[in-house]
């Protein structure tokens, strides 16, 4: 299972926030080239990156700090928030960006989803934010009323990379997984997911590995790292055992 640092950013800072909430935020550092340097330093095999302000606004607004991140580090970064379009996704890709993350467009541009998917194969991934099993879009702010297992059977067929699921009213609470709506988002619709949100400790990464065989192939790590309440090395170690 691979373990993959956040980086969200705000105003091109390197931020956190507690349940989605853009009232409830965190600045951890003003160069998040360097926080992403120390995530490669201590083991990172890859760096997930959201464009907090781009997920508003609908159009990338983080792009110098993204290009410097990329250019960087040597492992793949994975970029979502505000890619609203195939030429949003050609410049990402053309600046270094290894896999994209589509979430708002996957509920509100099904047809582009499906485009991105066919044109990249293996670099697109849907990012599926839920509230109560219920797929969340701008930037967490707007409930779809679209269950979240609906929203990913609908690409089954076109094969996306894999499935970023996070939890909102649990991310950046540490609060651990949702290791149910994890597991039965892995389980019906066979794309790899990766989890996110809620994640407290080294005890969510054990919990994680007991549903690994169903599909959870990933686990993206944010405030535990910010906070201290765990180190990268340690998650990595817990992970590939």
């Amino acid at each position: 299972m691979l373990v993959i640092p956040a980086i969200d950013l705000k105003n091109g800072q390197c931020v956190r926030l507690q349940q989605g909430d853009f009232n409830r935020v965190t600045v951890y550092s003003d160069c998040p080239e360097e926080v992403a340097l120390k995530w490669q330093s201590a083991g990172a095999e890859r760096i997930h990156i959201v464009d907090l302000d781009g997920s508003l606004a609908g159009s990338p607004r983080n792009l110098p700090a993204i290009t410097r991140i990329v250019s960087t580090v040597s492992v793949p970064v994975q970029v979502g928030g505000g890619i609203r379009s195939m030429e949003t996704v050609e410049n990402f890709f053309a600046a270094g960006v290894a896999k994209v993350i589509l979430g708002t467009a996957a509920l509100k541009q099904k047809q582009f989803v499906i485009d991105a998917c066919k044109q990249f194969p293996g670099r697109i991934i849907l990012g599926i934010d839920a509230k109560g099993g219920y797929a969340a879009v701008e930037g967490w702010t707007e409930n779809s009323g679209t269950l979240a297992l609906d929203v990913a059977r609908w690409f089954q067929p076109y094969h996306p990379d894999a499935v970023v699921y996070t939890d909102i009213q649990r991310d950046g609470m540490q609060g651990g997984v949702n290791l149910q709506s994890t597991r039965e988002l892995a389980e019906t619709v066979g794309i790899p997911v990766i989890a996110s949100g809620g994640v407290s400790g080294i005890q969510d990464l054990v919990n994680l590995k007991e549903i690994e065989p169903y599909g959870v192939t990933g686990v993206i790590v944010g405030k535990a790292l910010y906070s201290g309440a765990m180190s990268l090395e340690d998650a990595i170690r817990v992970a590939k055992k």
